[in-house]
């Protein structure tokens, strides 16, 4: 291994993680060196279409595809080798290199790490023979001491790349020092050794208040604290898991034109393709769990789902289902994207229990009905759809008109195949990829697309809204700007240098 491994632990979920290790690939890439991300393992419905293995296409976490953007990398499967699709609160689907594993969806958990583990360590020892930095990013705490013996994501990761770790807490929560601390003395002797700074993230008011926090801690552990971090809500990052549910939706969010809801239900996938809405002048962004979520907005949403028809039920169960419809009727815009179109059409038809609940017994032929706002049916197959996809818009009418005539480009990830029965008064298939399959549907104000990656397209932004979306490479130019105006001079450098005794 020739690459020198840096990595982000954090002293809990959702500590700032990503979006540092997402920081320092832009930091390092820009100081002339070769950089690659890697995670062993993700757990995420956020995911994105990278080259696999054998020429085959594959996917890996969202948070991953960005780290290896602003690294300058081309995203690949070796960068984050395990991902994890959560299904329901006790399965998940999972995903080897890129590709569905079925036969390690029922292996209990630490006897799958075990058999997990040599993939993630094999393309982490590849990428280090290619690389001179490699970005590490673990994941939730490398403390939790009932995991920690199958636990392959942080220490023995940390271990295997001799990585130099920054152990990064969110002080906005309370707490920071004694998680640090605790963190810090559960890990055994050995794997401390490893940590070479504390991050402070998220910390709001004036930074000389923190003394004597830092210096006390440092006795105690023998570690310094080299960076305190300010809130910084407008990075322009999305968040990699969850509903972002902060009010703060762009710059325009007082004299918002146009309200955005965004149907949140509890198996939402690919949320990060909104994040160019969530930082768009005059739109107001908000996620709806409720039918008066709904009131008042200008467009609804659907959005991706890794289990279409636990959460069309789900929907359903709420109320959601007449509200959305009604919606419609009113003359208000509707966009399903993915398992949203699939949700919007007639029925979803899986005669091979693609969806059914493996603790039921056998496959169950089974027919959903949709919504009903698009006259398409949905049949589930066996193989799931992988594509990076090029498209064009043909004629299109009513709120989307604007788009007629737009060439854009996304990803499609999806197990279900959709069209019209038959030929269908007023519905248009308004979207075509390079060989002139449909991808797209429109009727009146409601819209369904498989494409994901719309409002990451600043022609489709343009045509929408009239604005001009800020580059991505200006997002992580940012973000390296941000960690080199915040991190003690020298230490970002001295990461990649072996620890003085």
């Amino acid at each position: 291994m020739s690459a020198k491994a840096v990595m982000v632990l954090g002293t809990t979920s959702g500590a700032g993680k990503s979006w540092l290790a997402t920081a320092l690939c832009r930091w390092y890439a820009l100081q002339g060196l070769k950089v690659a991300p890697f995670k062993a393992q993700n757990m995420s419905n956020n995911a994105r279409v990278v080259p696999g293995l054998n020429g085959r296409l594959g996917e890996i976490g969202s948070a991953q595809y960005f780290q290896a953007l602003a690294a300058r990398a081309r995203p690949e499967v070796r960068m984050n080798p395990i991902l994890l699709k959560p299904e329901r609160d006790t399965a998940s689907q999972v995903v080897v290199l890129g590709e569905v594993r079925p036969d390690l969806h029922q292996v209990p958990w630490r006897q799958r790490s075990e058999q997990l583990w040599p993939f993630a360590r094999d393309a982490l020892q590849a990428l280090m023979a290619e690389n001179d930095v490699v970005v590490i990013e673990g994941a939730g705490s490398p403390a939790e001491i009932n995991l920690h013996h199958s636990d392959y994501v942080n220490m023995r990761t940390a271990l295997a790349a001799q990585a130099a770790c920054l152990l990064v807490t969110d002080i906005d929560r309370g707490g920071a020092f004694a998680h640090l601390f605790g963190t810090h003395q559960l890990l055994p002797e050995h794997e401390r050794a490893l940590i070479r700074g504390y991050v402070l993230n998220r910390f709001r008011g004036d930074a000389a208040l923190l003394a004597p926090g830092p210096e006390q801690l440092q006795a105690l552990t023998g570690v310094p604290t080299v960076a305190v971090l300010p809130m910084w809500r407008g990075h322009g990052l999305p968040e990699e898991d969850g509903v972002f549910d902060d009010t703060a939706t762009g710059p325009g969010t007082a004299q918002a034109l146009k309200r955005i809801a965004i149907v949140a239900y509890p198996r939402i996938s690919n949320l990060d393709e909104f994040q160019p809405l969530r930082a768009a002048p005059g739109v107001r962004l908000v996620w709806a769990r409720h039918p008066a979520d709904l009131d008042g907005a200008d467009w609804v949403i659907l959005p991706g789902s890794k289990h279409t028809t636990s959460d069309l039920a789900w929907l359903r169960s709420q109320g959601l289902d007449a509200a959305i419809q009604g919606h419609a009727a009113a003359g208000g815009v509707v966009l399903g994207v993915c398992g949203g179109l699939q949700m919007l059409g007639q029925a979803l038809i899986d005669l091979d229990g693609i969806e059914a609940d493996p603790a039921t017994a056998g496959a169950v032929t089974t027919s959903t009905p949709g919504l009903n706002l698009l006259p398409l049916v949905t049949t589930f197959e066996r193989d799931k759809l992988l594509l990076e996809t090029q498209a064009a818009f043909g004629p299109t009418t009513h709120a989307w008109s604007s788009l007629a005539g737009a060439h854009v480009q996304g990803y499609e990830i999806h197990h279900g195949r959709t069209a019209a029965p038959s030929a269908q008064a007023g519905l248009l298939a308004i979207l075509h990829n390079d060989q002139g399959e449909a991808l797209g549907w429109q009727q009146g104000n409601v819209m369904g697309l498989y494409l994901h990656g719309l409002f990451e397209s600043p022609t489709a932004m343009r045509a929408l809204f009239g604005i001009q979306a800020q580059p991505l490479d200006a997002v992580f130019d940012g973000l390296a700007d941000f960690i080199d105006q915040h991190f003690s001079p020298g230490t970002l450098m001295n990461l990649l240098t072996a620890p003085t005794a």
